[in-house]
Order: structure tokens, then C-alpha cells, then sequence
């Protein structure tokens, strides 16, 4: 029973979420106005900081392989 509930109640949801796009649909347009540029923000940085890393230990290996 209780998967069969799930199920029902996630259709539901879906079609309430569905409908309400709709109805809202320029607050919602205006929310990823103002989400998706945050998100490349901090996407780029996390990315940035991610490659500086990896530059770092690979010079910091390179070094390592030197010295034997």
C-alpha cells in the first residue's frame, strides 16, 4: 500500500507543480533570473578552486619526482 501512495501522491505533485508553472510562471522565470547567475558564481569558483588544487599537488609531485 504504502508504494502505491507514493506513487499517487508523487503524480499529484507533479500535476500541482505543473499547474502552478503555469499560473506562476513569471514569478518562476524571474527566480531563475535571479538563482542562475548566483549558481555560475559559485559553480565557477568551486571550479577554479578545484583546478588550483590540482595544479598545486602536481607541481608539488613534480618537485617530489625531481629530487630522486
Amino acid at each position: 500500500m504504502g508504494k502505491v501512495l507514493s506513487v499517487v501522491l508523487g503524480a499529484l505533485a507533479a500535476v500541482v507543480g505543473l499547474v502552478l508553472l503555469i499560473v506562476w510562471r513569471v514569478w518562476f522565470i524571474r527566480g531563475l533570473q535571479a538563482v542562475v547567475p548566483a549558481m555560475l558564481i559559485f559553480g565557477g569558483v568551486i571550479a577554479l578552486i578545484a583546478g588550483v588544487s590540482e595544479l598545486k599537488d602536481a607541481l608539488q609531485a613534480n618537485k617530489e619526482e625531481k629530487k630522486k
